[in-house]
């Protein structure tokens, strides 16, 4: 029955490139294409997978599907441009997927429990994720146990009552289907009185969120949130709960440090198989590529569902680009809610799809006798240190990078950056030393010890002056080091050469998932010379292994890739 289903045929014809277009879209050769958004595609897949039962631990509750389409075909809607019509007709594919993802995916053994605790939603503006959150709500008063308790959070009062005015329509608009009185609308909740569910919107505050139980929440608009509080304040208060469920929703916002970027970048990492969460379950209607926004319609059709399917939504977006492209002072507001492309990183891009890194990993790398080059990435003493090594094998580069982290630090890291540094310490990729500070002198020592437990030879050792300087006259009493200029005239030849081997699939490197996060993490900018280089602040993450190999490529490349090269020269 699912593969029937119209959750199904979306999550198909998404992982196919095939969705559907209408007759008013055509691109310029006349044909219709569209390519799907990325990190959807990639949750359709794990969809699919669990949809055609090829999951030993979860399945699709179909019982749980049938009773969603009873209700959705029995209920009307309230508002837009489909008023009148049942929902079941009226549901947009994502909000279909969005629907059975969340609430029908489950444990085999036990089919009354979910399998996703998070649902994000990253969506442009007016695509209806008000309304599908409303509508999860209405069902969620039918399917959660008696005496639950729903919040919604938003920033501010007026956000926080959208949901609620949606929910209010949606009952009103039902009103002869459900029983007399069976909901009471009061100013600050919403009670379903045959099962004592109680529904309350609140707006952002720093000292009010603790003490609250919800058996489900959802934080809307979460990109303009402040902090993190109010979610995590929401998560902390579902400890006891035993079918939790968080809905975060949001379009993006023109900043890279907002608490929605915070949990779509965990997502990615998520999708792209370099962390594992069995419990997130996310859409992120993001354009695959943004540089030609003012020209490429897929920029719009992958960030906005509801125009594939709704033509007044459509041609408003293309009156609203041209208007963006004709008057700069429209173009963040349309960029960033429109597309979702945060307008004020318009000249920042990610460094390298993650994927292709991880094509480039092998099992095992043979280092015995081989000429290699270090690069060393030594920042303040409270964070992050990383050394990394480089070689050449007939074209190809061979890599390996160890990341160094205050041993005291560790749960406070695991936490902010939403990674397990013990996984990686088992792995043997970080190292974990000092206190609250790095100990420089475990750095300083593992190079040293380099060429005895790898079996090569230290052609090098490049380094960034910056913190660097006590450790490299150390080194110097056995190696050549030298000191690399981190700066896009000095970095951009390395970052080119880094990114084309690993896009030829000319770059290796043993299983290193810190190491991909790295990567993940890394943006890139162009100078006034358009030379690109990767930028630590504007970043998602740690990209300190990262910095650690682009030393070691200079000098690799100055030795093996340049006419000439000389690198036994200081670069000051």
């Amino acid at each position: 029955m699912i593969k029937e289903h119209p959750s199904y045929k979306y999550a198909k014809a998404v992982v196919n490139d095939r969705l559907e277009l209408p007759d008013y879209y055509y691109d310029l050769n006349g044909e219709k294409q569209l390519l799907s958004p990325k990190y959807v595609k990639k949750q359709c897949q794990k969809f699919l997978v669990i949809a055609n039962g090829k999951s030993s631990e979860y399945c699709i509750n179909e019982k749980l599907v049938s009773k969603i389409d009873k209700i959705s075909k029995i209920l009307k809607m309230a508002r837009g441009p489909k008023t009148g019509k049942s929902i079941y007709e009226a549901l947009a594919g994502y909000q279909w997927l969005l629907t059975v993802g969340s609430l029908c995916t489950v444990y085999r053994e036990d089919n009354r429990r979910r399998k996703y605790q998070t649902v994000i939603l990253e969506i442009a503006r007016k695509n209806g994720k008000t309304f599908i959150v409303a509508y999860l709500v209405l069902l969620l008063f039918y399917l959660e146990p008696k005496f639950s308790r729903f919040f919604s959070i938003a920033p501010d009062g007026a956000l926080a009552k959208e949901i609620k005015l949606a929910l209010e329509s949606l009952i009103k608009a039902n009103i002869d289907v459900f029983e007399e009185d069976e909901f009471k609308i009061l100013r600050d909740r919403i009670l379903n009185v045959l099962t004592d569910i109680t529904y309350y919107p609140l707006n952002y505050s720093t000292n009010r969120m603790d003490g609250k139980e919800p058996n489900v929440f959802i934080a809307d608009e979460v990109g303009a949130l402040p902090t993190s509080y109010a979610i995590e304040a929401m998560r902390s208060g579902q400890l006891l709960v035993i079918n939790k469920l968080g809905f975060i929703i949001s379009t993006k916002y023109p900043t890279i440090d907002n608490p929605m970027e915070d949990e779509v970048n965990n997502a990615k990492k998520i999708l792209d198989d370099i962390k594992t969460d069995e419990t997130v379950f996310a859409l992120l209607y993001e354009p695959n590529e943004t540089k030609n926004w003012a020209t490429d319609d897929n920029v719009i059709l992958q960030s906005n569902p509801l125009a594939i399917e709704i033509e007044e939504v459509y041609k408003d977006l293309l009156s609203k680009r041209q208007n963006a492209i004709d008057r700069e002072r429209l173009r963040e507001n349309f960029l960033t809610k429109h597309c979702n492309i945060i307008y004020q990183g318009a000249g920042t891009e990610s460094f390298i799809d993650v994927s292709e890194v991880q094509k480039c990993r092998v099992d095992k790398i043979d280092w015995s006798g081989r000429e290699v080059f270090l690069g060393v990435d030594l920042a303040i003493s409270n964070d992050n240190c990383a050394v990394g090594m480089v070689a050449d094998d007939d074209g190809t580069i061979l890599a390996e990078a160890i990341d160094f982290i205050p041993a005291g630090r560790i749960e406070e890291k695991n936490q902010v950056e939403k990674i397990n540094y013990y996984d990686f310490i088992n792995a043997m990729k970080c190292i974990a030393c000092g206190d609250k500070i790095v100990d420089y002198g475990v750095i300083e020592e593992f190079v040293f010890n380099i060429e005895e437990k790898y079996d090569v030879v230290v052609m090098g050792i490049g380094y960034d002056r910056f913190n660097c300087m006590s450790s490299a006259q150390k080194w110097d009493s056995k190696y050549t080091t030298v000191q690399i200029r981190q700066h896009s005239d000095t970095l951009h030849q390395p970052t080119k050469l880094l990114y084309e081997k690993i896009m030829d699939g000319k770059f290796k490197y043993e299983s290193n998932k810190l190491l991909e996060i790295n990567f993940q993490n890394a943006k890139c900018v162009y100078d006034t010379n358009m030379n690109r280089y990767i930028h630590k602040k504007k970043s998602n993450g740690k990209v300190d292994m990262v910095f650690s190999l682009l030393n070691a490529v200079y000098l690799l490349q100055q030795e093996k890739y340049l006419e000439n090269g000389d690198f036994f020269v200081q670069i000051i």
